[in-house]
């Protein structure tokens, strides 16, 4: 029996995953969890196998709860759950211990199959990221100077500068032309991707490391 636990803010996500996990005699949803610290709380105190873990979630998100399992609980295969297809965070979320990276479009056999490979201690890729991952590594350098964090496209380096120049989340709509709920999507990316926690972490890290430059 391989034990499950389902990490994700839309509990329609997790309703539709604990459907497709009934019909199967050898998977078994033990628990579910709304953000990173549900998670690691569950993972404390019930014996869990793979973990099927969204990064884009409030509180302690994603990319911190990767490593922090990574790190307190080795044993635990940690299964990616996402619609972001970003060569630079998907190695990043890698390197921080996840065992797969699942896209959220992924259907019904898709979704099983990943959980099995992952429990084995195989990797597994959405046949989309495997591709993204490649063409990635392809481009690689050897000489090549690597940031510690994904690369920001040219709208969330405007979010950002405007998030430093202390503008509030109306202002920013304002200026860019864009929807008040445009930008908090762009600030959830930010905060996923810089691994901060709040908006203080968002300048901390962007003044500290030279990302506005």
């Amino acid at each position: 029996m391989i034990n499950i636990l389902i990490t994700d803010d839309h509990q329609l996500v997790i309703d539709g995953l604990q459907l497709m996990l009934s019909s199967e005699t050898d998977l078994h949803c033990v628990a579910t969890a709304t953000d990173g610290a549900q998670a690691l709380a569950v993972l404390a105190r019930q014996s869990i196998d793979v973990i099927l873990l969204d990064i884009n979630m409030p509180g302690t998100n994603g990319v911190e709860a990767c490593k922090r399992i990574h790190q307190d609980f080795p044993e635990v295969k940690i299964l990616i759950l996402s619609m972001l297809k970003e060569a630079s965070l998907i190695k990043l979320l890698l390197r921080s211990g996840a065992t797969g990276y699942l896209l959220k479009n992924a259907g019904k056999d898709e979704v099983i199959r990943a959980i099995r490979t992952v429990y084995r201690g195989e990797r597994y890729y959405s046949p989309e990221v495997a591709d993204i991952v490649m063409l990635s590594l392809a481009g690689d350098t050897s000489g090549a100077t690597t940031s510690p964090f994904p690369s920001l496209s040219r709208r969330e380096k405007q979010v950002l500068k405007l998030i430093v120049d202390e503008h509030t989340t109306a202002e920013i709509a304002d200026k860019l032309f864009i929807s008040f709920g445009t930008v908090e999507t762009h600030r959830r990316n930010l905060l996923i991707k810089l691994g901060a926690r709040n908006t203080a972490g968002l300048v901390r890290t962007a003044l500290e490391y030279g990302l506005l430059e």
